[in-house]
């Protein structure tokens, strides 16, 4: 086979990752962006979402697409729920500070993760593609429902971004995020912006992995390396910055799949790395990133 269609494939396979990439760091860019909290659990909302959607899909015999659909309104819906009580009991309680902050939710990894294990157990468990079929590409034919992972990750994208910018819950999202003692003096109840964009942080992270899951499987352990590049891409592109996540995650995820096809996926990770450690340097803020005045 010539270089052409390994590239494709490869192509192909990081824009894949790239739109998982995406939404899972856009929520975790947003809830730093607007709360200035570092949440350490992201990846285990991930996870979480991911587990709930094999649960879900197995409640309902039949076509695959029903299962599947339930899963995706249903699983993002209760991990949204969980990570707004959380916020409530938790966060709000230690008044946001960063320091508490990162240690409240490290432990809150370790107790999601935990009852994952106990409940769900140690096994990586399928769930049915709502469709399987494959499109003829030069070459050779590729997964359909990926293309569509695609295609659904740039319309939610497209839908935060919309959300953000032109509604009312956005405004006072940025409004906090700008200033959150003149927010509260006029009026806005920060508490409640928060506890909200922690619980879309977390949302967003869960149909992450409802689009993933019928790729990759659901396991108790896998939030933890889409954590890391999470990071990775939030850090890169600036954080706060919806463009800037967008790009960093098609950058990461194009050179992963690039990188993981013809060298190897470690090698992919040193460099997502090592770029970091670059933009640490010279761009302390991001590419998209403002810097602090």
């Amino acid at each position: 086979m010539a270089f052409g269609p390994y590239l494709l494939l490869a192509g192909l396979e990081g824009l894949v990752t790239a739109a998982v990439l995406a939404l899972m760091a856009l929520g975790l860019s947003l809830v730093f962006g607007v709360m200035r909290v570092v949440n350490v659990a992201h990846g285990e909302f991930y996870m979480l979402g991911a587990v709930l959607a094999w649960w879900f899909a197995s409640l309902v015999s039949g076509h695959p697409a029903l299962g599947f659909l339930l899963a995706l309104i249903a699983s993002p819906m209760v991990v949204a729920a969980i990570a707004f009580a959380a916020d409530r009991l938790v966060l709000r309680r230690l008044n946001y500070e960063p320091e508490a902050t990162i240690v409240a939710t490290i432990g809150l990894l370790y107790i999601i993760q935990q009852l994952a294990l106990t409940f769900f157990g140690p096994e990586a468990r399928p769930v049915q593609p709502p469709f399987d079929m494959r499109l003829s590409l030069p070459w050779f034919g590729y997964s359909a429902y990926k293309l569509a992972v695609i295609a659904a990750s740039a319309c939610l994208i497209l839908a935060t971004w919309i959300m953000l910018t032109r509604t009312r819950a956005g405004l006072l999202m940025r409004a906090t995020q700008s200033d959150r003692e003149t927010a509260q003096a006029f009026g806005i109840p920060v508490d409640r912006v928060y506890a909200g964009v922690f619980a879309l942080g977390a949302g967003l992270a869960a149909l992450a992995a409802v689009l993933i899951v019928p790729i990759q499987q659901a396991h108790y352990l896998m939030g933890q390396d889409p954590l890391l590049l999470s990071f990775i891409v939030v850090i890169i592109g600036g954080l706060g910055s919806l463009r800037g996540t967008v790009v960093a995650a098609l950058l990461i995820g194009l050179s992963d799949g690039i990188i993981s096809m013809f060298f190897s996926p470690t090698l992919a990770k040193m460099l997502a790395t090592l770029l970091v450690a670059l933009v640490l340097v010279f761009r302390p803020q991001g590419l998209f990133g403002t810097a602090a005045r």
